[in-house]
């Protein structure tokens, strides 16, 4: 792979465009925050219930997948720094405005049950641990949403700032769980033939199945590389920043997480783990070190607040993208005159994803996000082959030719029903996807009087 540099990306001063305000390290500080979180604290045990005992092989596979699409939005983002993100990619693409609706719609849907589900997490097992299960947790996640969308309409400054302090405390957790399997290790402690442990699922096709129901599902902690390319429009000069931050953010993610994996098989048999929405807390509990598990609980309640905060982040910058593209009515990119955030596009988003805390659980919502976004990733990583026949003035990231279609492939292989994958997963994302015509056809009636009066 290469990487081409260019000096775009000066700040724009035009009335109602965004304030760049994400620097490099911010940017990749972003990409890290946003894909640590919900998905490796409040799905494991889900995981290791599909799996067994051999927890670390989805999140090995899920990192390959991650790379693979990675890639291809690099590319694209150095081509197009724009700020609606794979809905851009497709209407230059295929030039088909109701395929872009439906794909954008799609993303925002998959942003909002992310953070719906990181809301649902937040008043599960990790508070519990503080409150003994004594607060609704609809409730606290609805409070949870409201609350962050008022972080997100002061500014995009103090919600990636805000972002900085989550993700070191998010990481800072997950090396806490390192350190405790280290401790282990060197204690002879735990099971080490959990580690080759597929028993979950049997042999044969259903253990196949259960593979990539479990990678399927443990891909959801892998999305959030593709938020990052909806803030372009507010990072310095994304087509240098983008390629080092995406790639950064993934390898350092992907490792921690195989190795988190390890250390939870090790410690904590599946099973446990699978009846836990706080499976974590399980293996420090398990892990023979005296850590107050209080605290841990904090520490995991401020990673799935930092999933929660960039989904919102991302889904409002997205509905702005396509306001601005004219696929959204204009109103949707309206910004705050001193703020200079998507005012517009924060309380729509907010108040769906409160829709969305009502209709699911963790699992449920988190593979609802992860099949949504296979299925935008297979589309994506067929655009960078379409759109290698459009040339850019300037010089930009560009992938090797296999990595899109092994990347088109896999997605689609995960999102098939060939994945160990409950049927209200494709009735959630199907009813959504309803929504989202339905909707279509209303915006197309509006724009059709507006040219008639």
């Amino acid at each position: 792979m290469s990487t081409a540099r260019t000096s775009t990306g000066t700040a724009n001063a035009e009335e109602g465009a965004l304030k760049r305000a994400i620097g490099p390290r911010l940017l990749i500080l972003f990409v890290v925050g946003d894909i640590l979180g919900t998905g490796i604290y409040a799905t494991t045990g889900k995981v290791a219930g599909k799996v067994g005992g051999a927890l670390w092989v989805p999140f090995a596979i899920g990192f390959v997948v991650a790379v693979l699409t990675a890639a291809s939005y690099v590319e694209l983002v150095g081509k197009y720094p724009k700020a609606a993100g794979a809905a851009l990619y497709t209407q230059k693409a295929f030039g088909l405005p109701f395929v872009t609706f439906i794909v954008a719609f799609m993303v925002m849907c998959s942003g909002l049950s992310s953070a719906s589900a990181a809301a649902r997490a937040f008043g599960g097992d990790y508070l519990g641990e503080l409150t003994g299960g004594a607060v609704p947790p609809t409730l606290v996640a609805i409070l949870f949403v409201l609350l962050l969308a008022a972080l997100n309409l002061r500014g995009v400054a103090e919600s990636v700032k805000a972002n900085v302090v989550l993700t070191l405390v998010e990481l800072t957790g997950l090396l806490i769980v390192l350190a405790i399997g280290a401790y282990a290790v060197f204690t002879g402690a735990g099971e080490p033939s959990r580690l080759t442990d597929f028993e979950a699922n049997g042999t044969g096709y259903a253990l196949f199945s259960g593979v990539l129901g479990a990678t399927a599902l443990g891909f959801f902690a892998f999305v959030g590389f593709e938020d990052s390319v909806n803030m372009a429009e507010e990072t310095q000069d994304p087509v240098r920043t983008f390629p080092r931050a995406v790639f950064i953010g993934v390898a350092v993610t992907g490792t921690i997480y195989v190795l988190v994996a390890l250390v939870s098989s090790l410690l904590v048999d599946h099973r446990t783990l699978e009846g836990s929405s706080g499976p974590l807390l399980e293996v420090v509990k398990a892990g023979g070190i005296d850590f107050p598990h209080k605290l841990f609980a904090v520490i995991a309640l401020f990673a799935v607040s930092n999933s929660a905060l960039i989904n919102i982040m991302m889904a409002s910058r997205l509905c702005y993208g396509m306001a601005n593209e004219r696929i959204l009515p204009r109103a949707m990119g309206r910004v705050l005159p001193r703020r200079r955030t998507p005012v517009v596009g924060i309380v729509f988003v907010s108040l769906l994803a409160v829709g969305l805390v009502c209709t699911g659980e963790i699992e449920g919502l988190g593979d609802t996000t992860a099949f949504l976004l296979l299925c935008v990733f297979a589309v994506v990583n067929v655009c960078v082959l379409v759109l290698r026949r459009d040339r850019v003035a300037h010089e930009h990231f560009r992938a090797p030719t296999a990595l899109p279609v092994l990347g088109a492939v896999t997605a689609l292989v995960l999102a098939s029903p060939l994945a160990d994958r409950p049927l209200d997963v494709y009735v959630r994302a199907g009813v959504l996807v309803v929504v989202g015509v339905v909707l279509w056809g209303v915006n197309r009636l509006v724009l059709r009087a507006r040219a008639e009066g």
